[in-house]
């Protein structure tokens, strides 16, 4: 890690309540299945191998998913668990990732009327600002493909 960061920021819009957006990114069903979906929308099969949660501070997740080269593991560790107004959150990919624990994500909502507004912050190494862009629209495509698996529930 070079020691400076950078911050990839997206912000969404839900009708669902903010308890509902929050307890769907700790709920293994949910995450299943948006997740699946957001995959789908960046043209990958969303071929989902495992969802582990262990929703307390300190406890962690892993996510995979089947793809061309193989599986991709995403996990981390609960660094804060405030429902339903604040999730953080370490996001590996790597070992190295892991090693420099230089990928925190925090998940802030906020209530707006019957619904709420959800905003993502992911820090990361300035090293990586080639993959600032990237990591803004996935985290769009999954606050959005979230916010449509709970529409579909109502």
């Amino acid at each position: 890690m070079t020691g400076k960061t950078i911050t990839a920021r997206v912000t969404h819009r839900f009708t669902a309540s903010p308890e509902r957006v929050f307890d769907a990114w700790l709920d293994p069903e949910k995450i299943r299945v948006w997740m699946r979906m957001a995959l789908q929308d960046f043209g990958l099969p969303g071929d989902i191998r495992r969802v582990e949660v262990d929703p307390r501070v300190g406890g962690g997740f892993t996510f995979s998913d089947m793809r061309s080269g193989g599986e991709a593991v995403h996990w981390g560790t609960y660094r804060e668990i405030d429902r339903p107004r604040k999730l953080v959150f370490t996001w590996f990919t790597s070992a190295k990732d892991e090693k420099e624990n230089s990928s925190v994500v925090t998940l802030t909502i906020t209530p707006d009327g019957e619904g709420c507004h959800a905003s993502i912050s992911h820090e990361i190494d300035a090293a990586l600002a080639d993959y600032l862009e990237p990591t803004k629209k996935g985290w769009s495509t999954m606050l959005a493909q979230s916010d449509l698996l709970l529409s579909q529930e109502q």
